[in-house]
């Protein structure tokens, strides 16, 4: 199944208030690795901007005013999240504003059955600790730098990363590495040990492909991460 990483950008707490969504962004990832398909999208959510929003993602009712209502984006998000698993970080708050976008205009509803909920996922792994974003982020060491205000696109980028190491990431590597080591020793005293080991069956050119579709990935790309501790 597609996954899709997801966040959004509001004009306040409560959709039943009144308050509408002003930025989705989604990132598509395979295999938990950002596949570069993306969509974001900034909506006019015709009506003000509360000051205590706006100091939250810096998106004026002004900037705002000059993109499209949610009607004219929703069939292109449809489009994009169809069929696909959503990951969020506290579902709960996003599918609730995006259900009542999609309520407004007699739209099928988001099925929370289709939804991973990263802050219940980082609740259970981190019992009693901080689990924001940036504090997850920052047990992680996925880089922030960027991160001025939110952001819908960029916090789904984050999310990404956090989400890869909840589900293992690197630890899970480090777990299968460990295993071959075991299997290779306990296959060696079966077998008797190879008076010398086989040589690479990897090429150089795909061995520098890899490392350059890996560096196109961008500055916070895990890969990028794996390649740091091999030097």
């Amino acid at each position: 199944m597609r996954e899709i990483v997801l966040d959004t950008e509001t004009t306040g707490l409560d959709p039943s208030k009144g308050h509408r969504v002003v930025e989705i962004g989604a990132v598509e990832i395979g295999n938990l690795i950002p596949t570069g398909r993306t969509f974001h999208v900034y909506i006019d959510p015709e009506r003000d901007m509360p000051e205590e929003a706006f100091r939250v993602h810096g998106l004026s009712r002004e900037f705002l005013a000059e993109h499209k209502k949610f009607a004219e984006i929703v069939h292109g998000f449809r489009e994009f999240v169809a069929g696909a698993q959503l990951i969020i970080h506290n579902a709960e708050f996003d599918v609730r504003f995006l259900n009542a976008e999609l309520a407004r205009l007699d739209l099928p509803l988001i099925e929370m059955a289709n939804v991973i909920d990263t802050l219940a996922l980082a609740r259970r792994r981190h019992p009693g600790a901080s689990n924001t974003l940036d504090a997850l982020c920052q047990r992680y060491g996925v880089d922030t730098s960027r991160r001025e205000k939110h952001g819908a696109l960029l916090d789904s980028y984050l999310l990404a990363e956090v989400y890869a190491e909840l589900m293992g990431g690197r630890q899970t590597a480090m777990s299968l590495s460990v295993e071959r080591k075991v299997a290779a020793q306990s296959n060696a005293r079966l077998l008797g040990q190879r008076p010398a080991p086989l040589a690479s069956r990897l090429t150089a050119q795909e061995d520098e492909a890899h490392r350059a579709f890996a560096i196109s990935l961008g500055k916070s790309s895990i890969w990028k991460r794996y390649f740091s501790e091999e030097a």
